[in-house]
């Protein structure tokens, strides 16, 4: 976790000086709330952001500050805060009920949405969120195979659920993080990222007992660690030849990457997806997505014939009204517009802006992504990289994936927050189609600030 950043530092101060309020909020926060969050990435010291509205490409603190947003809704939101379309629908769908109990006319429009962008998607079940969409997915595929064991890369975030809690930011050897039964973790296989001859090798040793081998297709946290297309096509061979369920977590990338998500970007067609975030609408929603044989172990009647018992699944706010509502106004706009297109044109004029700042500030970091996404490497390392022959292909997990805590992170965060502009703690952000040229001006000159400030402060040479 971010520990306490130096009192003594003039970033740090003048973030204070400038967020009263925010502090306060924290203060009663920490009262109520372990580490005073509600969400692990929200967690910064001296004190988060405490926001009262967003709309567009901009939110607004509780001292009036208005910030140039990137936290982006934890990427739930591409279409940015507030949009008018959603908004009205969502207003319509309250006056009408929040909560049914029953089925409903919205859910069946929400599902034909998802089959029509993503063609592997024979078959959906709506789910709260997207933890519990990959815990369906790989509960799914255990029951189809009648196998023990999941395979996972290293680095890649699935959810908080047992199965998912390790290897992440920690215990990369598979042992067990608190709270997580040693058994349960013993079936989880893990390999790294793009290591093609040791997928091959752990699939030719232990591929019989392997029940569902899941990734985030285009690397761990949108990107920050790519995977090579490649390797992605490699896995989906292995695992077809050998009966192993391929779930891709499209929870982030899901109507991000393109309409029907990586899958359709790589041309791959995994055997169940899970989506979320964006699915919804900026609002809480999941699903898992996919084979119809697998879906179909849902199904009471379907799982009967086949002489199986049905796995059972309940949800109470599973296909939730108003988070239909808003999933079919945002999916219709993803259909129908170029908000896909003008997202990513916006991040990659980002990335080049803030490179081209890197360079003339003469700093050894890198901006990079793909599609909309946007990552600051500060280089915690020291290694000899510019912004011109920066490859994150050519890195490996433990040299991009900045750890926990690193204060030049904190710092950044705190100096761009100051400067008017709230990034991801990734450092970076998703971009949205909300996001235009003056966003980009004021995200620059920001940049330029903060590593001004840093070098100031000798946090950086």
């Amino acid at each position: 976790m971010n520990a306490m950043p130096p009192t003594n530092s003039p970033i740090v101060a003048a973030f204070i000086a400038r967020t009263p309020g925010s502090a306060a909020n924290y203060a009663a926060a920490r009262r109520l709330f372990p580490g005073g969050v509600t969400h692990d990435s929200r967690y910064v010291r001296p004190h988060p952001l405490a926001i009262v509205r967003a709309q567009g490409a901009r939110k607004w603190d509780v001292d009036g500050n208005e910030y140039v947003d990137y936290a982006g809704g934890h990427g739930a939101l591409i279409l940015g805060h507030a949009h008018p379309a959603v908004t009205a629908r969502v207003t319509e769908q309250l006056a009408r009920g929040t909560h049914y109990g029953a089925n409903h006319a919205l859910e069946n429009r929400w599902a034909e949405l998802i089959q029509e962008l993503v063609p592997s998607a024979e078959m959906v079940r709506f789910t709260s969120s997207g933890t519990e969409a990959t815990l369906m997915a790989l509960r799914l595929a255990r029951a189809a195979t009648g196998r023990r064991k999941l395979l996972r890369l290293r680095g890649h975030f699935h959810g908080w659920h047992d199965h998912m809690a390790f290897g992440v930011t920690n215990h990369y050897d598979g042992t067990p993080t608190p709270g997580v039964l040693p058994a349960l973790a013993e079936n989880i296989v893990l390999v790294d990222p793009n290591d093609e001859a040791g997928l091959v090798a752990l699939l030719e040793e232990q591929g019989a007992d392997i029940a569902a081998a899941i990734l985030e297709p285009t690397g761990s946290s949108y990107g920050q660690v790519p995977l090579r297309p490649d390797f992605v096509r490699r896995l989906r061979e292995e695992t077809a030849r050998r009966g192993i369920v391929l779930v891709f977590d499209e929870v982030v990338t899901g109507f991000r990457v393109a309409r029907g998500g990586a899958q359709e970007a790589l041309g791959i067609r995994p055997d169940l997806t899970t989506l979320a975030k964006i699915l919804a609408g900026g609002l809480p929603g999941g699903a898992v997505v996919g084979r119809r044989d697998l879906l179909e172990l849902l199904d009471p009647e379907r799982a009967a014939a086949r002489g199986v018992e049905k796995i059972p699944h309940q949800g109470t706010y599973n296909a939730n009204p108003l988070s239909a509502a808003a999933g079919i106004a945002t999916l219709e706009i993803i259909r129908d517009t170029d908000a896909i297109a003008r997202t990513h044109a916006y991040a990659a004029r980002l990335r080049a802006a803030l490179n081209d700042v890197i360079e003339e500030e003469g700093v050894a970091w890198a901006v990079y992504g793909t599609h909309t996404g946007v990552h600051v490497f500060v280089n915690p390392n020291g290694l000899a990289i510019g912004p011109r022959n920066f490859d994150p292909l050519a890195m490996g997990y433990a040299d991009l994936k900045i750890p926990r805590g690193n204060q030049t992170v904190t710092k950044l965060l705190l100096a761009m927050r100051t400067r008017g502009v709230d990034l991801a703690p990734w450092p970076g952000g998703p971009a949205s189609a909300a996001h235009g040229e003056d966003d980009l001006q004021r995200t620059v000159e920001a940049f330029r600030g903060a590593i001004r400030a840093l070098r100031e402060e000798r946090e950086i040479a």
